[in-house]
């Protein structure tokens, strides 16, 4: 019983402790107010050293790389694939190959206008020679080949500099985090004991704040590189569907 007792006794010291010492850090918490997000993040910068403006350079790269890709993307290759193959498809049934290349021609800046367009003009041309049958064929499937493997590359050059540069921002941070310990380890070991704690300090700071804005950089560019690959493959897959409808479409108009 008395080792119950004893017991009990000291469960509740243990509490009372306990609930003494959140007591005083809830006080604490009450006086000190943190800084906003903001001003953490501007303070981690100008504190993370030469490791900040080399990333900040990435992070100019990445948007800059970002924005000239989005555009090239969304922009210079704009093209409703579907309708531009219905309206060639009535020209090709009614064997018009001339008017469907000049149609071809007006939208080559774009990867599937320009593939379509060199596959009609090789086509006319093997068609104006005099080829017949297989070798017409097999004049039309290389040309429309020749021109998916010259312009198809393009819709997702450059992209992998996006995943490049996101796992460079990540291992410069955890560079500039051990740089920041060292210092703080250093500290510790040779700083003067009234500099110490600041040195301390520093140090630690500089190690956070590089590998938060690592991490900051790499995340975001690795969503980015994601979803301009998306929008290139999208762009190679419908290329590739309506050029092998459109050479299908060909062939069956040259047996009518």
């Amino acid at each position: 019983m008395k080792k119950n007792w004893l017991r009990l006794i000291i469960i509740l010291m243990i509490i009372v402790s306990i609930s003494t010492l959140f007591a005083k850090e809830g006080a604490a918490a009450e006086t000190y107010k943190s800084k906003s997000f903001f001003a953490m993040l501007y303070d981690m910068y100008f504190s993370g050293g030469p490791f900040m403006y080399v990333l900040t350079f990435l992070l100019a790269c990445m948007l800059i790389m970002a924005i000239l890709k989005h555009l090239q993307l969304t922009v210079k290759e704009k093209l409703d694939a579907k309708s531009f193959y219905l309206k060639l498809k009535g020209y090709i049934q009614n064997q018009q190959y001339k008017e469907a290349e000049n149609i071809c021609s007006q939208f080559k800046d774009t990867t599937m206008g320009f593939i379509f367009w060199n596959g009609f003009v090789a086509f006319n041309d093997a068609l104006e020679s005099g080829k017949r049958g297989a070798d017409l064929t097999s004049a039309l499937n290389n040309g429309f080949d020749e021109a998916s493997l010259q312009r198809t590359p393009h819709l997702s050059a450059g992209i992998f500099w996006l995943e490049i540069i996101g796992q460079v921002a990540v291992l410069l941070g955890l560079l500039g985090t051990i740089f920041g310990l060292v210092e703080s380890f250093d500290a510790v070991a040779n700083a003067p004991e009234a500099m110490k704690s600041v040195m301390l300090s520093n140090g630690i700071a500089k190690a956070m704040g590089t590998t938060a804005f690592g991490l900051i950089i790499a995340i975001p560019t690795l969503f980015i590189r994601g979803g301009l690959q998306n929008k290139a493959d999208k762009i190679t897959a419908y290329t590739d569907e309506y050029s092998v409808k459109a050479i299908n479409q060909i062939t069956y108009s040259l047996k009518d």
